[in-house]
C-alpha cells in the first residue's frame, strides 16, 4: 500500500498536493543528524520549496539548496569526517596565508578564521553566492553589536554561512557589510519563524540537545559554556513556540554528543537513525491534514 506521500506528493498532479519548506537547526556536530532528513526527503520525491538554517544547520541547508542530494552530502561529510588524516589536511589548507593575516586583530586563542574553514569544507557544488542557488536559501546571524538577528539571503555564500556559525570562543566574528557576526544559534536556533506561511506544510528540525549527565563527573569549563548556551537555545526554541509551531518538528536524540564531535559521525547517525521513521509518519500525518481541509 503506497503511503499518503506517495500518493499526495509524489504522483500528485504538479499543480495539486502540498509544497514543503525546511527549517534547519544549530547545534554543531549533533547536526550531522540533518542528514537523515534531507535523505528522507528524497525517498519521498520531496524538494523543499524554500530552506532556512542556522549554523551547521545553515551549510547543511546550503548543500540541499545547491541541489545536492541527501545522498551527496552523506558522502561528502563521511569522506571528510571519517578520517583524521583529511580532516587534518583540509584544516592545514585553512591557515593563515601569511604572518600579517595570522596576527590580523591579535593573537587570540581558539578563535579560528570560519570563513577559511568553511571554505576548506563545504562541497564543491556549492556556489558562491546565493542568487546562484536553485532553491531559495535563509541563513540566520547574530548581529552583535546591533544586539539583533540578522537574516541573510543574498551576496556571497561562503561568507554568509561562516559567520551564522562563528561559534564564540572557537571562531572569530565575520565582518560583513559593516555588522560584526557571530553564530547564528544564539538569535534563532531553529528559525522556522523566518520561512512561515511559504509552504503548505513547514518542517523543522531542533538538534540543539541539552546538557548530558555526566554520571557525577563535573563538567569542564568549555562544557560549561556550551551546556550553558544550550540551555539558553532551548529557552528561546520554547518561547517562539508558545507564539507559532511548526507543521512537524523533529527533535532527533543527539544530547549525548558535544558541538565539535564532528569525528563521530558514525555515532551521531547511527543513535538519531530512528528520526527516518519518525519524519515519515509526521509528514503522512501532515499531508492527511492538508488534503482533509
Amino acid at each position: 500500500m503506497q503511503s499518503v506521500v506517495e500518493q499526495g506528493t509524489r504522483n500528485r498532479p504538479a499543480s495539486g498536493g502540498p509544497n514543503f519548506a525546511l527549517a534547519l537547526g544549530g547545534g554543531g556536530a549533533r547536526g550531522l543528524a540533518h542528514i537523515h532528513v534531507i535523505e528522507v526527503l528524497d525517498e519521498l520525491g520531496i524538494r523543499p520549496t524554500v530552506v532556512a538554517g542556522s549554523s551547521i544547520g545553515a551549510l547543511m541547508g546550503a548543500g540541499l539548496a545547491a541541489g545536492m542530494s541527501g545522498k551527496d552530502i552523506h558522502a561528502h561529510a563521511r569522506a571528510i569526517l571519517g578520517s583524521r588524516a583529511e580532516v587534518a589536511s583540509r584544516l592545514w589548507r585553512a591557515r593563515p596565508g601569511n604572518f600579517s593575516e595570522m596576527v590580523e586583530g591579535g593573537f587570540r586563542f581558539g578563535q579560528f578564521n570560519a570563513e577559511r574553514i568553511i571554505r576548506a569544507f563545504l562541497p564543491a557544488a556549492v556556489p558562491e553566492t546565493f542568487e546562484q542557488l536553485p532553491i531559495p536559501l535563509r541563513v540566520t546571524a547574530t548581529d552583535y553589536f546591533g544586539h539583533k538577528l540578522a537574516v541573510l539571503d543574498s551576496g556571497p555564500l561562503g561568507q554568509a554561512l561562516a559567520a551564522s556559525a562563528a561559534i564564540p570562543a572557537v571562531f572569530r566574528p565575520v565582518e560583513r557589510n559593516g555588522r560584526m557576526l557571530i553564530d547564528g544559534g544564539i538569535y534563532n536556533p531553529v528559525p522556522f519563524d523566518l520561512i512561515e506561511g511559504q509552504a503548505d506544510i513547514l518542517i523543522a528540525i531542533d538538534v540543539v540537545g541539552a546538557p548530558a549527565d555526566t554520571g557525577g563527573k563535573a563538567p569542564t569549563s568549555i562544557e560549561l559554556m556550551f551546556g550553558a548556551s544550550q540551555l539558553m537555545m532551548q529557552s528561546i526554541i520554547a518561547m517562539k513556540l508558545l507564539q507559532k509551531h511548526p507543521d512537524i518538528l523533529i527533535r532527533p536524540p543527539v544530547s549525548r554528543f558535544r558541538v565539535l564531535d564532528f569525528l563521530k559521525i558514525d555515532a551521531i547517525l547511527a543513535e538519531t537513525a530512528g528520526i527516518r521513521e519518525e519524519l515519515k509518519r509526521a509528514i503522512d500525518a501532515a499531508v492527511e491534514r492538508f488534503e482533509a481541509v
